[in-house]
């Protein structure tokens, strides 16, 4: 089984598309069973009601928040969710909700979960890869933060460190939230850090990564973006200081921790 995880807030413009897409893909394309797993944050628009009239049509569980509590909430959820639902051989694709995210790219990531690898990233860096539709100030943060993770975070071969498009093996996925608990994510209120710090954790453990090609295209964004950069720049700061600190922080916690592969 294949669980998709999607974070949703308010992005009742994407879903007519993206939905439907998904499901032609897994039926028509891989034909294997798929469960969707979409939390609402809180929208203030109609991305509930929308929801909750796909539930008739497709495999879906929703998570609902009365109040928008951000990114990292959402991903704790939905990996949470997905964990007590899965079985341990099952995959996890995490994917946005904007369109952005193109099913075609997910078999490229099951491909590098079978060959050993306990998470995938869809890689706009590897041969195959590129972005579209990404210009000025979005372009060059991106550039920025890959540099950035890659220095204070090294993961051999890895190139692409800021894409939230990724596969997770589930059996990993228990082992790392029984492992951390509800510090799986911990930054949770400084929006995408989040998305950089389920890959320290996960680093931590000993999880092997692997990339697959992905284009990115961000023209076809259908909802407004929901980061802001300051907010994510502090996390990315305070991410390293944690990691880094030498009274009892999360490197010298990791030497504590049993390896996957050890």
């Amino acid at each position: 089984m294949i669980f998709i995880l999607l974070p949703a807030y308010n992005e009742e413009v994407s879903f007519d598309a993206l939905l439907p897409k998904i499901d032609n893909y897994f039926k028509n394309e891989l034909q294997i069973p798929y469960h969707l797993i979409i939390c609402d944050d809180g929208s203030t628009d109609s991305t509930l009601e929308i929801l909750k009239s796909y539930q008739e049509k497709l495999p879906l569980t929703i998570i609902h928040h009365k109040i928008n509590r951000g990114l990292g909430e959402t991903s704790r959820d939905l990996f949470e969710k997905a964990v007590e639902i899965s079985e341990k051989d099952d995959i996890f694709i995490r994917m946005d909700c904007d369109d952005t995210h193109e099913p075609e790219f997910i078999k490229g990531m099951i491909d590098k979960i079978h060959e050993g690898n306990d998470v995938a990233i869809a890689s706009r860096f590897v041969e195959g890869g590129s972005q579209e539709g990404l210009e000025g100030y979005r372009k060059i943060l991106s550039l920025l933060a890959n540099k950035f993770m890659k220095l204070f975070f090294p993961i051999k071969g890895l190139k692409e460190y800021s894409s939230g498009f990724r596969a997770y093996r589930a059996d990993v996925m228990k082992i790392v939230i029984n492992t951390y608990g509800n510090n799986f994510i911990q930054l949770k209120g400084l929006g995408f850090t989040c998305t950089l710090e389920k890959m320290v954790k996960l680093k931590m453990i000993g999880a092997k990564f692997g990339e697959a090609p992905f284009v990115l295209r961000y023209q076809k964004k259908m909802s407004d973006s929901k980061m802001v950069a300051s907010v994510t720049t502090l996390g990315y700061i305070i991410l390293v200081i944690l990691y880094y600190w030498p009274f009892g922080g999360w490197r010298s916690q990791a030497k504590k921790i049993t390896k996957l592969h050890s």
